[in-house]
């Protein structure tokens, strides 16, 4: 089967895209459609893409998080973030918590977290518990943070 000359060129600039930095589809295709090309060719390069694994949102949470995580507040900014890029919560969810899950990165997030605004919770634990789980720090790291004060 032969593809049309649209097609091929949709497909040439999204390898080229590809080629300088790992995309994700949702940005992929603002910058395709950013160029002119016809959304019915972008869909389908774009599905084709992702068939052959050449454009794989998880993958691109996943490094677009480890690239993050030394100026991230909190995962629950790192997840609206990554959710604003039109990747699909569950996917966000799902890389962060792989890379939370990596070594001891998230208590290094939290404690980061807590020197910064832990003047926030008025030095009572109940106060900063709850406002490290409603920035999307899980339990077990909460726990294994506060010790004994939980």
């Amino acid at each position: 089967m032969s593809k049309s000359i649209d097609y091929l060129n949709v497909e040439r600039v999204a390898l080229r895209l590809i080629a300088r930095a790992e995309q994700c589809t949702n940005g992929l295709t603002r910058k395709l459609e950013k160029r002119g090309f016809d959304t019915v060719c972008i869909k389908e390069v774009i599905s084709d893409l992702s068939d052959k694994k050449l454009l794989d949102d998880s993958r691109f949470a996943r490094l677009w998080l480890h690239s993050r995580l030394r100026f991230a507040k909190s995962p629950r900014r790192l997840l609206l973030s990554l959710c604003a890029r039109g990747i699909d919560r569950d996917d966000a969810e799902a890389a962060l918590n792989e890379v939370l899950g990596e070594d001891d990165t998230e208590i290094v997030m939290l404690t980061k977290f807590v020197k910064k605004y832990s003047k926030k919770a008025s030095g009572d634990p109940r106060s900063l518990k709850y406002m490290l789980k409603n920035e999307g720090f899980s339990l077990t790291a909460i726990q294994q943070f506060m010790g004994d004060e939980y």
